[in-house]
């Protein structure tokens, strides 16, 4: 116990953040320097990296994600596999950013999501929730001789959260504003929007995912194209909007349901894919492209004006996540938005490419506090509590 007394009484910790996103495209690791706690929080990023897997490593991880594709030992041994992905980011940050390993303080993984079932199911006489990430801290910790906090979402789901969105938090202590009520959207394989109240408090934030962010749009590059993602919203700005399949795509049940809701590849994968091919079989891929973009920027805007312009409207929307550098999806946002200003999270400090990956460091420097990590307004929760699991090393 020592180990952790010395990291409870340091002002200054050198903490790793590691995310997998629902792309599944690669490790992003973001070393920083956090002093501090809670609203008292100052976040300096000395590296970032993405650390993209190995060929055919997407391809196995989903197959192992879909309920009629999965195998349990497929699954057992991603969980070491995804660990020892985490434990090499974790050496190759340290090194990106000028430190040894031995100097590093923390780490907080978020782990690879292999499904996440946000319902609520009677089983055996209880009231489950699930959610399942892998990629072991116990694992990370072993390996890299690191303290490693993970399993953040289920902490959550024991209060009856439904364990996402988690990076609200982050929102709430790094981009709260005085004088600006503000969106924060995060637009990576699935999107998901936080509302801060000019000079809210934790209990005023709330937040949800809208639904789709790149996920479908990737999939869709995959299979007509060859190429993992729409660079810069070229193939998207080539096509046109199909008006019936926007409507198809719109009304889907994920967008009726009330908040607190969060969601991922189980709603948005390959069957949602194959009802957007039913909707439009003879389109030309650009098209298809086209209204994929346009129907993330829409569902975002339908989302916000249903769940949070009742009670906030929002002075300015800042973007982070893969999204913002398709320049179809930021023109269609700023398009719905009208003069609402829509930014990259880059214009207040925060870089949007690392971000996730920074709010693990921060969520884990907030478990070390012995500081709650979730928001009640995002997840439901019926109250805060401190999130994650932490392994010694």
């Amino acid at each position: 116990m020592r180990t952790l007394e010395r990291l409870f009484r340091k002002k200054r910790r050198l903490v790793v953040g590691l995310m997998s996103g629902t792309s599944a495209d690669g490790m992003d690791a973001a070393l920083v320097s956090i002093t501090g706690s809670g609203t008292a929080t100052a976040v300096r990023l000395l590296a970032f990296r993405t650390f993209p897997y190995p060929a055919g490593y997407k391809d196995h991880l989903l197959r192992h994600s879909g309920a009629e594709t999965a195998r349990i030992e497929d699954i057992t041994r991603l969980n070491m596999l995804v660990a020892e992905f985490s434990a090499d980011a974790v050496r190759r940050i340290a090194r990106a950013g000028g430190h040894r390993l031995a100097e590093i303080d923390l780490i907080g993984s978020h782990g690879q999501t292999i499904h996440h079932l946000p319902e609520t199911v009677t089983l055996f006489g209880r009231r489950i929730r699930g959610t399942l990430q892998i990629g072991d801290p116990s694992v990370i910790a072993k390996r890299t001789g690191v303290v490693t906090v993970g399993g953040f979402r289920t902490g959550d789901i024991a209060v009856g959260g439904t364990g996402a969105p988690l990076v609200p938090l982050f929102d709430f202590l790094m981009m709260r504003s005085t004088r600006f009520s503000r969106g924060i959207l995060n637009v990576g394989g699935i999107a998901n929007l936080t509302i801060l109240p000019r000079a809210c408090s934790a209990s005023g934030v709330r937040a949800f995912d809208t639904g789709p962010g790149n996920m479908v749009v990737d999939a869709l590059m995959a299979k007509y194209f060859g190429r993992p993602f729409d660079t810069n919203g070229t193939v998207a700005w080539s096509g046109r909007i199909l008006p019936g399949l926007l409507r198809s795509m719109g009304a889907h049940p994920y967008f009726r349901r009330p908040i607190p809701k969060s969601t991922g590849r189980e709603m948005f994968g390959d069957d949602f894919l194959r009802s957007v091919l039913r909707s439009a079989p003879r389109s030309h891929p650009e098209d298809l492209i086209a209204t994929a973009t346009e129907f993330t920027a829409y569902s975002v805007y339908q989302q916000y004006l249903a769940h949070g312009a009742r009670k906030t409207r929002i002075d300015e929307l800042f973007v982070s996540g893969g999204g913002v550098h398709n320049s179809y999806l930021m023109d269609a946002l700023a398009r719905y938005f009208g003069r609402t200003p829509v930014r990259s999270t880059g214009m207040i400090g925060v870089p949007p490419d690392a971000k996730e990956a920074v709010c693990f460091a921060l969520l884990a420097n907030e478990t070390i506090a012995g500081h709650p990590g979730n928001i009640p307004g995002a997840t439901g929760a019926g109250r805060r509590t401190i999130l994650g699991t932490i392994a010694l090393p």
